[in-house]
């Protein structure tokens, strides 16, 4: 699957991911501060993430925060989304209200459940399911706040900056969001999404995020992000592994790599479905150790098949790569083939896998794309950084 870029304008399909692309006057500068309630009662030291017992705890919660005022709860309320996939009854919603943010003229949707990580679940699946269908930015603009048993989505983004200081946190599923250094990153209760404090908005009203190219230009004074994307000694962290042992226990949960092998012959086998990126002898890669997961075939047709390397020569690695990506484009129409591997690498490593999912988790394990195509550029909020050979960049961003 190649994934497809989309704009602002898609978020206004549910309040679960909207992008608050309504105007306003924020004069937050970003810096999410840490709780200070540990429940939806008294003050004290952050224990945990708050919790309501009705709606009206909820409201009065998110009151300490911003305005949340004239909370209803009937679906007919013209505050209400019109598309929105977290009704009660789904997501294990039991409760939904609406209050409205009188100091940003905004709206805010509030969720009681009865199970906070089938919620999460569902959202997650709700954002895979829009990126499966072409719209790769959906979610990653995210203003979901979770606590331990209600949620919140503030449509505006300056509402998302106040209620970011609460104890509540962001909700991120789009596997290519990663937590910028300086904000709270914790783990969601399900596998590839993400807790955090930062708001990432498109509008300039929310938190910033002194690691991105693009704030980074514009303390500068520059007008736009570098071309060629971010120099290799700038970058913003890759995945490292002292070992083909270790880069196996970093990637499991993504390949679900139960079945490895480093069996030469083992290792050079490769199907119809899966084509490795390395073809030939490894060692003239610059990789000193490869392994595969997966069931190269037997009684069953080959499946799950991928290719993990240890790199002792990173630049030999990318040179070489980036001769079969070229090469692949000129002999297939300029398309990659769909059950050729994509080549995702870290500092010392390497994972060549076809698998879409994996590859969301690999991202937000510090891994990137390595992208020779000519002209690539990706849009902001991606991370976009220079290769250590020319005419290549590494991404998490899919699209053309």
């Amino acid at each position: 699957m190649r994934i497809k870029r989309i704009f602002a304008a898609t978020a206004a399909l549910t309040a679960l991911v909207t992008t608050a692309a309504c105007d306003g006057g924020g004069k937050d500068d970003g810096r999410a501060a840490p709780a200070s309630t540990n429940s939806t009662g008294s003050a004290g030291p952050d224990t945990g993430p708050p919790s309501a017992g009705s709606l009206a705890e909820a409201q009065q919660y998110v009151q300490r925060h911003t305005s949340c005022e004239q909370l209803s709860t009937d679906p007919a309320d013209k505050r209400m989304p019109s598309q929105d996939p977290a009704k009660p009854g789904t997501w294990s919603v039991t409760e939904r209200g609406v209050c409205s943010d009188q100091r940003e003229r905004g709206q805010i949707v509030l969720y009681r459940t009865s199970d906070m990580k089938e919620f999460q679940a569902g959202y997650k699946k709700h954002v895979s399911d829009a990126i499966d269908g072409g719209k790769g930015d959906y979610g990653l603009f995210s203003r979901v706040f979770v606590g331990k048993d209600f949620a919140v989505v503030p449509r505006r983004t300056e509402t998302a900056m106040a209620l970011a200081k609460s104890g509540l946190r962001i909700l991120t599923c789009n596997p290519t969001f990663g937590v910028p250094k300086g904000y709270k990153r914790e783990k969601a209760l399900v596998e590839h999404c993400v807790l955090s404090d930062f708001v990432n908005s498109q509008d300039g009203k929310g938190s910033v995020n002194h690691q991105s190219p693009e704030e980074e230009g514009r303390e500068r004074g520059e007008s736009a992000r570098p071309k060629e994307g971010r120099k290799p000694e700038n970058s913003l962290g890759l995945a490292e592994a002292g070992s083909l042992t270790e880069l196996k226990k970093l990637v499991t949960s993504e390949l679900g790599c139960e079945q490895f092998s480093t069996d030469p012959e083992t290792v050079a086998v490769s199907s119809i479905d899966y084509l490795p990126a390395i073809e030939g002898d490894h060692k003239m890669w610059g990789v000193g150790e490869r392994g595969m997961c997966g069931y190269p075939g037997g009684e069953r047709r080959a499946h799950d098949l991928s290719w993990l390397d240890k790199v002792d020569d990173m630049i030999t690695f990318q040179t070489k790569a980036k001769a079969a990506q070229l090469k692949e484009l000129r002999e297939n129409g300029g398309r990659y083939r769909a059950t050729r591997s994509m080549v995702l690498v870290g500092k010392n490593v390497a994972v060549e896998t076809n698998s879409a999912s994996a590859r969301h988790g690999l991202y937000q394990a510090q891994f990137l794309h390595l992208n020779c195509r000519e002209g690539f550029t990706a849009p902001e909020g991606y991370r976009f950084e220079k290769a250590l050979v020319n005419g290549c960049v590494l991404t998490n961003y899919e699209g053309s």
